[in-house]
């Protein structure tokens, strides 16, 4: 049944000026690492983006990684990139919800992350959503950090006159249909 929902988009959206990613991945299973790696730097590639990339023990120090680096301020956005598989202890359930809540808070406070931890119930799964000829999760990743990058600097550079008027601001493809959300 899920295989037959069609899922949207956003084509990528086109940034004026040099953006820099960094890709912060846990490599653990270090074959789902490696394909997530090269969908986010072929998204990255396309979108004419630069990248770096470090890798942390585990997805528990990928926002404490992200966090580091934005205090640095040498990135416009960020990739959180790596694996966890569902075991026999509750750990899963610490490492899936505390690194989410890392990137979210870290989100909120206006840095732009594209949250690329896959969290499955075994390697297949993780072998499907890594691919990046297939679901692309690390692409996907990379894509929102993209996104939310062209959002960012969309707002920085509207007048603050504007703040509360009702406009639509598009980060990619063409408005269809009428004005409004």
């Amino acid at each position: 049944m899920a295989a037959s929902i069609e899922h949207y988009q956003l084509p990528l959206p086109k940034i004026a000026g040099a953006v820099r990613l960094l890709i912060v991945v846990a490599p653990y299973y270090r074959q789902i690492a490696e394909a997530q790696i090269a969908g986010a730097r072929a998204i990255a590639a396309e979108a004419g983006a630069t990248v770096d990339l470090v890798e942390v023990p585990g997805a528990l120090e990928v926002p404490t990684a992200i966090a580091m680096a934005a205090a640095r301020g040498l990135y416009d956005g960020y990739v959180a990139l790596g694996c966890v598989i569902r075991g026999e202890t509750t750990h899963y359930d610490t490492v899936c919800n505390d690194s989410s809540r890392g990137i979210t808070l870290l989100g909120l406070q206006g840095h732009c992350i594209g949250n690329g931890i896959l969290t499955v119930e075994n390697y297949d799964q993780a072998e499907v959503r890594a691919n990046p000829d297939g679901q692309n999760k690390g692409g996907g990743a990379a894509a929102a950090a993209l996104h939310l990058i062209a959002l960012k600097r969309g707002w920085e550079t509207r007048p603050a006159s504007d703040a509360g008027k009702t406009d639509i601001i598009r980060l990619a493809g063409e408005l269809d249909g009428p004005r409004g959300a």
